[in-house]
């Protein structure tokens, strides 16, 4: 699926700590902890709490987030659509990793157990 090269820039551009609250508050809010939350962060970029508020502090970008990131090699099974995009289908390399963020966070936030979130091959 293409998206637009504004859309891929504005996705780019926005820092991980503005958005991380979202994060905890749409995971907390539906019952879930911000320890599954880091979980599932770790599962996908690599990133550990120590790491995690690093990048906070650091104001990263999505794009300096996912620079450093070590994406995990079954993000590929991360299906479905998110935001109006189906998330196997985008093209832009970064705009697709940051959907399987808000994708996997959805799912968290939706009761789905972590065995199913934290996928295997």
């Amino acid at each position: 699926m293409k998206t637009t090269p504004e859309h891929d820039a504005r996705i780019a551009k926005l820092t991980f700590a503005s958005v991380y609250p979202h994060y905890v508050t749409k995971a907390e809010s539906k019952g879930r902890t911000k320890a599954e939350l880091h979980q599932v962060l770790e599962w996908l970029t690599g990133f550990n709490d120590q790491k995690l508020q690093e990048l906070i502090e650091e104001k990263a970008t999505f794009e300096t987030f996912f620079a450093q990131a070590n994406l995990n090699p079954n993000a590929h099974l991360i299906t479905g659509v998110i935001c109006g995009y189906r998330v196997e289908e985008i093209e832009n390399p970064l705009t697709q990793q940051v959907r399987y963020l808000d994708k996997l966070v959805d799912e968290l936030a939706k009761g789905k157990k972590m065995d199913k979130i934290l996928r295997q091959a």
